[in-house]
C-alpha cells in the first residue's frame, strides 16, 4: 500500500519503499529532496531559514534552519542504511513570492543550502529554485523521481534517479 507523507515547514521525513513524500506552499523556503539510489531511501526536508538554529531550539524549530535540517536528514537516512556518498539531491523553492526588492530570505536560503551541500560533497542533480512563484514538490521513493508544480500549473517531473544497477 502506498503511503503519502506530508512534510510541513521545519520537518524532515524519511521513507523506503512505497511512499511519496510531499511538501506544499513552498515560497522562500527550500525543499530538499534526497535519494539514495543504491538503497532506495528517500528524504524530504522543508527548510525555512538559512544557516544554523540559535542555541535552545529543539525539534522542528531547529530543523527550520538549513544546516540543522541537512545534518538531521543525512543522519536519518544513514540510520536506515544509506551512505552519504550515495545520496543525490534535488532542490525546489527559494522564490521571492512577495516580489519585494528588499526581500533577501529567498536568496539567503538558496545560498546557505547550496554552500552546505557543497561542503558535505552532496550531489545536486536538479533544481527548480528562485523566481517569484510558489511551488510544491513530491518525491516518489519507490521509483526515485521528483516532481513539482509551480503556481497553479500541472505537475512536472524534475528528476528521475538512475538506479545503481542501470
Amino acid at each position: 500500500m502506498w503511503r503519502i507523507i506530508d512534510v510541513q515547514i521545519g520537518e524532515i521525513r524519511v521513507a523506503k519503499g512505497k511512499a511519496v513524500l510531499k511538501s506544499k506552499a513552498i515560497g522562500s523556503c527550500i525543499a530538499i529532496a534526497a535519494y539514495d539510489t543504491t538503497k532506495n531511501i528517500g528524504a524530504l526536508a522543508h527548510v525555512m531559514l538559512p544557516g544554523r538554529a540559535p542555541a535552545g531550539k529543539k525539534g522542528s524549530e531547529r530543523t527550520k534552519y538549513a544546516t540543522d535540517a541537512i545534518e538531521a536528514m543525512v543522519r536519518q537516512m544513514n540510520d536506515l542504511g544509506s551512505r552519504s556518498s550515495d545520496i543525490e539531491v534535488v532542490l525546489v523553492g527559494g522564490a521571492n513570492v512577495l516580489n519585494r526588492k528588499d526581500d533577501t530570505i529567498c536568496k539567503d536560503n538558496i545560498k546557505s543550502t547550496l554552500k552546505l551541500l557543497r561542503e558535505k560533497q552532496m550531489k545536486v542533480k536538479a533544481r527548480a529554485i528562485g523566481g517569484t512563484n510558489r511551488r510544491s514538490v513530491s518525491l516518489d521513493v519507490e521509483h526515485g523521481s521528483v516532481s513539482y508544480t509551480e503556481s497553479n500549473g500541472g505537475e512536472m517531473q524534475l528528476w528521475k534517479a538512475r538506479k545503481a544497477a542501470e
